[in-house]
Parts: structure tokens; C-alpha cells; sequence
């Protein structure tokens, strides 16, 4: 079976599959939790206690970044090993092939854009929040309680230049998701003639509400930033709008 997984194309394909489909869920949660931020920004600094430097946080943030290496190694080398299957033909192709897309021929530059995105992301949260945790400190770089999400997402997205960067990776990712859900089905063997409509349907549907959810709490901050007072963290950073 391991062998299958790592030497035949289908066997990396299906790895793909099941890691991409992990990380989707991951990414749904997610979202739906920083969409807790703009309601509540208590109920959010709770949940950010609850997922602190507890050892189950600290195995799935462990487990989450495992899939997310697997899932960029394995997209690396099929990426490799069709590039070298194609050889000189490649140049002779000068019209798109019918049925694929742009995405689904760019999807190693979008993951790196959204690995990028990611590692931008871990400085801006996790190396503020968990890491701080896990180091024994009650403070992080900008003297804020490390479970203070809040706080750390106002301040963050009070700068207009995070608010572009993070728009662009955003962006980046509804393109990835698009094409990698709909594939991940298709892998499996549920993309026939009766489905393969209607998966790229709920894959663009899947992508969008969460591109939208995460840019709803990008913009809305940065919003916020620009009028003080309507900053919903003001209550729990002392008044007014973090970062002002």
C-alpha cells in the first residue's frame, strides 16, 4: 500500500486528495471561527484559550502542518513528473487544451502563493499566540496577552498593506480550492458525466464561502480601524480601535 501511495501516480493523487480534503475542512472551521471575531470578540479570546497551548491544540496544530507539507511535497513532485511526461510537446501547444483551466495548469505557483500566505500568517498568529504560550510568556511582541485574539486580529488588519497581502493570498486560494475540490472528487471516481457539473458547482460554492468568510473579517477590521469607535475589539483592548 505504501509503495502504491508513493511511487504510482494515483497512489500520489489519492494522497492529495485525502490531505486536500483534511485541509479543507480545517480551513472551513477556521473561517467560521474568525467570523466569531466580528459578532463577538469575547466569545473569540475564549475560543482562542481553548485552542492555547492545550495538548490537543498543540497535536492538531502538529498534525494540521504535516498535511500541509504532504500536501505541498506530493503536489510538487506530480507537478515534476508531468512536466517531464510532456517533454518537448509542451512547445508545441500553442491553444488551451479543451476543459482545463487556468488554475488547474498553475496550481504548484498558486500553492506556493498560498504557502507563502501562510507563513506571513504564522507571524502575524501563531509565533504571537500559541508559540508565546508554548515558551512560557504572558506577553508577545506587542505586549499583548497572547490569548487576546481580538486585539491581535484589530491590530493586524488596521494596516491597509496586511489588508492587501492578505486579499492577494485570498484570492490565490479561492483559484486553488476551486480546481482542487472538484478534482479531489474526480480522483476518487465521482466526477462522471451526471456529477462532474455539479461538483464544479459546489466546489465554486465551497471555495467562494470561504474566500468571503475570511475577507469578511479582513475588511470588516480595516473598516473598523478607519472609524475608532465602531471597532468591535474596543471593548476588550481598553477603547477605541486597536492599533490607534
Amino acid at each position: 500500500m505504501s509503495c502504491f501511495l508513493c511511487n504510482s501516480s494515483l497512489g500520489k493523487k489519492l494522497v492529495m486528495s485525502v490531505t486536500g480534503c483534511c485541509l479543507v475542512l480545517f480551513l472551513l472551521f477556521h473561517m467560521a471561527m474568525n467570523l466569531v471575531a466580528l459578532i463577538s470578540p469575547e466569545g473569540y479570546n475564549v475560543i482562542c484559550s481553548l485552542l492555547g497551548a492545550n495538548w490537543y491544540a498543540v497535536a492538531a496544530t502538529a498534525g494540521l502542518g504535516a498535511l500541509v507539507v504532504l500536501h505541498f511535497v506530493y503536489a510538487f513532485i506530480l507537478t515534476i513528473n508531468n512536466y517531464r511526461a510532456r517533454g518537448t510537446q509542451r512547445y508545441a501547444v500553442t491553444a488551451n487544451e479543451p476543459g482545463v483551466e487556468w488554475a488547474s495548469k498553475n496550481m504548484l505557483v498558486l500553492g506556493v502563493i498560498v504557502i507563502l500566505g501562510l507563513s506571513l500568517h504564522l507571524v502575524h498568529f501563531w509565533s504571537k499566540m500559541m508559540l508565546v504560550e508554548l515558551m512560557g510568556q504572558h506577553q508577545n511582541a506587542l505586549g499583548l496577552d497572547p490569548t487576546n485574539g481580538a486585539v491581535l486580529v484589530a491590530f493586524t488588519f488596521s494596516k491597509w498593506y496586511n489588508v492587501a497581502l492578505y486579499l492577494v493570498w485570498l484570492a490565490a486560494l479561492w483559484f486553488h480550492l476551486n480546481h482542487g475540490v472538484w478534482s479531489m472528487f474526480q480522483t476518487v471516481g465521482w466526477a462522471n458525466d451526471t456529477w462532474y457539473p455539479r461538483l464544479k458547482c459546489a466546489s465554486k460554492v465551497v471555495s467562494t464561502l470561504v474566500i468571503l468568510g475570511f475577507a469578511a473579517v479582513i475588511i470588516g477590521f480595516f473598516v473598523f480601524s478607519l472609524c475608532a469607535g465602531a471597532c468591535p475589539a474596543a471593548g476588550v483592548c481598553g477603547g477605541g480601535c486597536c492599533g490607534h
